[in-house]
């Protein structure tokens, strides 16, 4: 069956990265914004804690963005006027300045519009852990903010990586058979899981991560370079 969408992952995928040495910088930049509400350490063990209930959730009833607010907001305490336009300032001021920590390519925005050329539609797959301006600030540093048709955001989505009704909500929110899209990724367990549900997948190698289990066989592997000529000479599952 002929793909008609692919679904890009962000980190690591589009926008190169070492993502934990980013998640550090990310908790060490938001420090000053909440050492005020409680100690620091405290607080992301919560934040941690909340992200975590996230994660895990299946409720396709309750946003990401609401499973997170009331897993923190109970456990800290915290009222959520107190706390929620601290971290929308902290997205605004200081998020755009972790750019530093993350290496964009050119050649991201490459691969996009040739998808784009062979007629597909092109959305951004990621993780819905963050809000809408965090995402978005990252698709700016990896050259594909106007050239995406939608993303995955934690106020708008039910469901996380590795659960298959996030791939299956994606799916149906472009209106499209699982099986006419591919999902193209660094993560073994959380991106390659979209194959369980007849997605075609594409494990991109550049910055990949495999934690071993569970096992999943991708229809096609390549870096970021094999990936643009894949797409250029339609090989393999963009036949």
């Amino acid at each position: 069956m002929k793909v008609k969408a692919c679904c890009f992952d962000l980190d690591g995928t589009l926008l190169p990265m070492e993502l934990d040495d980013f998640i550090a910088e990310y908790f060490r930049a938001l420090v000053p914004y909440v050492a005020h509400l409680m100690p620091p350490k405290q607080f992301f063990v919560y934040m941690g804690d909340a992200m975590k209930r996230m994660i895990g959730d299946d409720d396709p009833n309750r946003t990401n963005e609401e499973v997170f607010m009331e897993r923190f907001l109970s456990r800290s305490g915290l009222e959520q006027d107190k706390v929620w336009p601290l971290l929308e300032r902290f997205y605004e001021e200081e998020f755009p300045k972790l750019r530093k920590y993350v290496t964009p390519t050119p050649v991201a925005r490459q691969v996009v519009q040739a998808a784009m050329e062979q007629g597909m539609d092109v959305i951004v797959a990621t993780n819905p852990v963050f809000p809408r301006a965090a995402i978005e600030e990252r698709l700016r540093w990896a050259g594909v903010e106007d050239l995406i048709k939608w993303v995955t955001v934690y106020e708008e989505s039910h469901f996380c990586k590795p659960h298959v009704q996030y791939y299956q909500e994606v799916a149906g929110r472009l209106g499209v058979l699982p099986e006419e899209c591919v999902m193209i990724g660094n993560d073994m367990q959380e991106d390659m899981v979209a194959e369980t549900i007849g997605m075609k997948t594409y494990f991109l190698k550049d910055c990949r991560i495999d934690r071993g289990e569970p096992v999943y066989h991708p229809n096609q592997e390549g870096n970021l370079n094999d990936l643009l000529e894949d797409i250029r000479n339609q090989r393999g599952v963009f036949q």
